[in-house]
């Protein structure tokens, strides 16, 4: 990270192109949220097999058949210990299980040239074992290497886990991955969520979905400067995302990015009306509010049209209240784009509040204050007062709807 800020730092504009089987959360946010481009090499190449992958727990009887079968047809492995210091320790334990293995020993604190030579000798088939530590994690291709077993994999990040895994599968034989973990009692439950998707992502060009898991289990963290911890935690991720693609596009716009976002938060449409999923229609919380929130960021009303159709799919005709929720989210688009801060109307009338600068039809609300002054009179600068009689929810809908279609300013 800090080699990449001394080059940004070289220049005011540097292009800077990234390569990687499994981008950082901190990368993918800013790709996803606009601020870097993303393409996607999903094309795997010719013959090449997906590795297979299996979580277990240490079992003499199953790593030695893992050992067999690689030896039999003539492969290598990779075995990746992450200690150095009981490294040795290990280099007998695996002899004793398979004694007709020839492993040869590689971490970072070897002499450089000592280094070199064991794998040297790897690459030449006078090892078929590598004992390892995640020294091999990048740049390593030995397309005979076919089977990799990770010791406590329950102590790698997703990103690494992948890259590991990457070592193995090089050519047109089929690979596996062992994934040595204790008791998953004893593990984390980040760390069970890491296994549970490196074991279900096993197929070629899993690495971006392995990335969005990695995302969602750790989070973005800090977006600009060397920190990789933030307050996403202290908003929640949706609205952390939602605030960033606000100040994408005002910058994309040329615009100063609205940092009380009092312009981007979208009119506010209070009819004093029961606009609700009501519990006995879905039962479920976490659908209800899955459901809310993809009522409420719908782009226009042929999104909303579009949800409407699958909740009736999916559970039913939607019951008054919840008709009423997707009026008012079509009515408060409609208010946005007029330039419309708030709306609030009940059985006696109520007010409407404009944006310093609106997009509505002045002469329209000129025409509506002269023509009807008993039931419309400004209220200040920036206020339409209305006094009208209007008792039940679809006739307060019905006015809304016609207010707004006549102060929107005519086309050309």
């Amino acid at each position: 990270m800090r080699q990449k800020e001394a080059l940004k730092a070289l220049r005011a504009n540097v292009h800077l192109l990234t390569l990687t089987a499994t981008p950082i959360p901190r990368t993918l946010n800013m790709a996803m949220a606009g601020l870097r481009d993303l393409s996607l090499i999903a094309t795997a190449p010719a013959n090449r097999l997906a590795v297979q992958t299996f979580v277990v727990p240490w079992d003499d009887a199953q790593l030695r058949e893992a050992f067999d079968r690689e030896l039999a047809r003539g492969g290598q492995l990779y075995f990746l210990h992450n200690d150095v210091e009981s490294i040795g320790r290990m280099q007998r334990q695996l002899q004793e299980l398979v004694p007709e293995a020839r492993i040869g020993v590689a971490h970072g604190q070897m002499p450089e040239r000592e280094l070199e030579r064991v794998m040297l000798d790897f690459q030449k088939q006078r090892f078929n074992v590598l004992l390892a530590s995640t020294i091999i994690e990048s740049g390593i291709d030995i397309p005979n290497a076919n089977t990799i077993v990770i010791n406590r994999a329950d102590k790698f990040g997703l990103a690494q886990l992948h890259q590991l895994r990457g070592r193995v599968g090089r050519s047109h034989h089929r690979a596996y991955a062992y994934l040595v973990v204790p008791d998953r009692r004893s593990i984390s439950a980040d760390a069970k969520k890491r296994l549970d998707a490196i074991a279900s992502m096993d197929e070629l060009g899993a690495g971006f979905m392995l990335a969005t898991h990695d995302l969602e289990i750790r989070g973005a963290g800090e977006l600009l400067g060397e920190d990789q911890s933030g307050q996403m935690a202290e908003v929640g991720f949706s609205l952390y995302t939602e605030l960033l693609e606000r100040a994408v596009r005002s910058i994309k716009r040329g615009e100063l990015p609205d940092v009380d976002g009092t312009a981007s938060r979208g009119a506010e449409v209070e009819l004093h009306v029961p606009a609700l999923i009501p519990e006995d229609y879905l039962p479920d919380v976490h659908t209800r509010l899955t459901l809310y929130k993809r009522i409420s960021s719908a782009r226009d009303a042929d999104a909303l049209r579009e949800l409407q159709v699958e909740m009736i799919d999916r559970f039913g005709l939607l019951p008054d209240p919840t008709k009423f929720l997707f009026a008012i989210a079509e009515l408060k688009l409609q208010a946005t784009g007029l330039g419309i801060r708030k709306i609030d109307l009940g059985a006696n009338g109520g007010r409407i509040q404009f944006l310093e600068k609106p997009s509505v039809d002045p002469m329209a609300i000129i025409r509506l204050v002269q023509g009807q002054p008993k039931s419309y009179r400004m209220d200040g600068p920036d206020r339409l007062r209305l006094t009208l009689e209007l008792p039940t929810p679809e006739e307060r809908l019905q006015a809304v709807r016609g207010l707004l279609a006549m102060l929107a300013p005519a086309r050309a």
